[in-house]
């Protein structure tokens, strides 16, 4: 047989063999294309006869791949995800002239992550809008996702099964010292830490970032007294840097850290994973689509430089 002509294989034939296999029933594909079952058959058939492999086979009880069909179904797939690639792309680029994007973040997100991709968006999508929500923790940047109050959020993971979500970075827990502390070249120890006042947040109030923290000492064995509760991480700064005790943050929510004050690595590394979240199987706008395909690109430079 001649060699295959690349401009007799259609794309219709392919969505066709794909839908089918996924369901093993060509009426359920035939339904869920909108054709009549008599078309999709002929579809598969012109196919098989193009590539002269039988793809399928059928049964009473059905269709099921051929040792042929498993072997170009991935490349079938992924033709298909390059053509709905190619139009999404295409449409992003002729019609992103209006409309907005709303985001939900607490405020380190806001302060150190969000500017730079916010910036190469406005200068893709000049007409494009964003309305930015600063929560004050991770369960009300979650809750406005589910009321449909906001499109993208950004949480910690791991996160509730309702999300979609990727890992935009990792941030890390360190110690911070007050400025009189003896500057040390040895790694700090848990005792050294306990001989300061400790200062941390409530763990009664919604804040993750305590009960992580407790957590983690109590995992080590570290039942460390509170000396003083403070609700707002910049008045835990403060008192550190006056003298009053020691703390252990976040290094993006402490940001920007006074100088004086003396940063140190934990005895026992803790980080938190801070995710971007849009609810799953949500209809997300084109400009949503399009921000979080900048934040993607502004997240991999970021991590290239790093």
């Amino acid at each position: 047989m001649d060699d295959i002509s690349d401009s007799r294989l259609k794309l219709s034939q392919l969505r066709a063999f794909v839908t089918v296999a996924q369901h093993g029933s060509f009426s359920t594909a035939a339904l869920e294309l909108g054709l009549s079952q008599s078309t999709m058959s002929h579809a598969i058939a012109s196919l098989e006869t193009e590539l002269d492999v039988v793809l399928l086979n059928r049964g009473r009880h059905g269709a099921s791949l051929t040792h042929d069909g498993e072997q170009i179904l991935p490349e079938a797939q992924q033709i298909l995800a390059l053509l709905d690639s190619i139009r999404k792309k295409a449409n992003l680029a002729k019609g992103l002239e209006a409309g907005q994007v709303r985001i939900a973040t607490v405020r380190s997100v806001a302060t150190h992550l969000l500017p730079e991709a916010i910036a190469q968006f406005r200068e893709k999508f000049p007409g494009v809008g964003i309305s930015l929500s600063e929560c004050d923790h991770y369960p009300e940047v979650e809750q406005m996702l589910r009321n449909g109050q906001a499109e993208v959020g950004f949480i910690l993971l791991p996160a509730a099964v309702e999300f979609e979500v990727w890992e935009l970075c990792r941030d890390e827990f360190v110690a911070l010292l007050p400025p009189n502390a003896p500057v040390q070249k040895t790694p700090l120890t848990w005792e050294q830490f306990a001989s300061y006042p400790l200062i941390m947040t409530p763990s009664a109030t919604p804040h993750l970032h305590a009960r992580l923290i407790r957590a983690h000492l109590e995992r080590f064995g570290q039942v460390l007294p509170i000396t003083y509760e403070v609700k707002e991480d910049s008045t835990v700064i403060s008192m550190v840097r006056r003298g009053l005790g020691a703390t252990i943050m976040a290094r993006l929510a402490a940001e920007p850290i006074p100088p004086e004050i003396q940063i140190r690595s934990l005895p026992e590394p803790l980080e938190r994973i801070i995710g971007v979240a849009v609810v799953g199987n949500a209809l997300l706008s084109r400009a949503a689509i399009a921000f979080l395909d900048v934040l993607r690109a502004v997240s991999l430079e970021r991590s290239a430089a790093s």
